[in-house]
């Protein structure tokens, strides 16, 4: 049987595209809508509210930006209880950090926080393994977007 501690996911990809680019395609409404949601409205400005959207508005996720240095680190919070965006640690932090690696630049993603959301030990569970599955095809469509992109003349 696994152990799982259902703590955080942590993921790293490389690209080849400078942290410049890596950064706004992590952190610009247009870019995210090409390799995660089908819309997102948000400004890449620490305290920023904004929402992300899959389906006709069939799901509509509040997130607010807990920090923003470009090129090297975008961050912000989702998943607050009942959908309200509060001050509080009840929600899930997702942090991208770019590093320049070679040609390219490094990835570093990490979401954190299940343990914090009180979930029962099922839900949280549940919570953290669709995530983990969601972020490991989604994050390789950021890969394949950036270097459609950077391809692009």
């Amino acid at each position: 049987m696994q152990n799982m501690e259902f703590g955080s996911i942590e993921r790293e990809i490389y690209v080849d595209a400078s942290p410049e680019v890596a950064f706004e395609v992590v952190s610009s409404p247009e870019h995210i809508s090409e390799w995660w949601t089908d819309h997102t409205e948000i400004e890449a400005t620490p305290g920023a509210v904004g929402e992300l959207v899959w389906g006709d508005r069939a799901k509509v996720v509040p997130i607010k930006v807990v920090n923003a240095e470009p090129p090297r680190l975008f961050s912000f919070r989702w998943c607050f209880p009942e959908d309200k965006v509060v001050d509080s640690a009840d929600s899930l932090l997702i942090t991208f950090e770019l590093t320049p690696s070679g040609t390219g630049t490094k990835i570093r993603f990490t979401e954190t926080g299940f343990r914090e959301m009180g979930w029962e030990a099922a839900k949280l569970e549940e919570q953290y393994l669709d995530h983990s599955t969601g972020w490991d095809r989604f994050l390789p469509k950021l890969g394949e977007y950036l270097a459609r992109l950077v391809s692009t003349p």
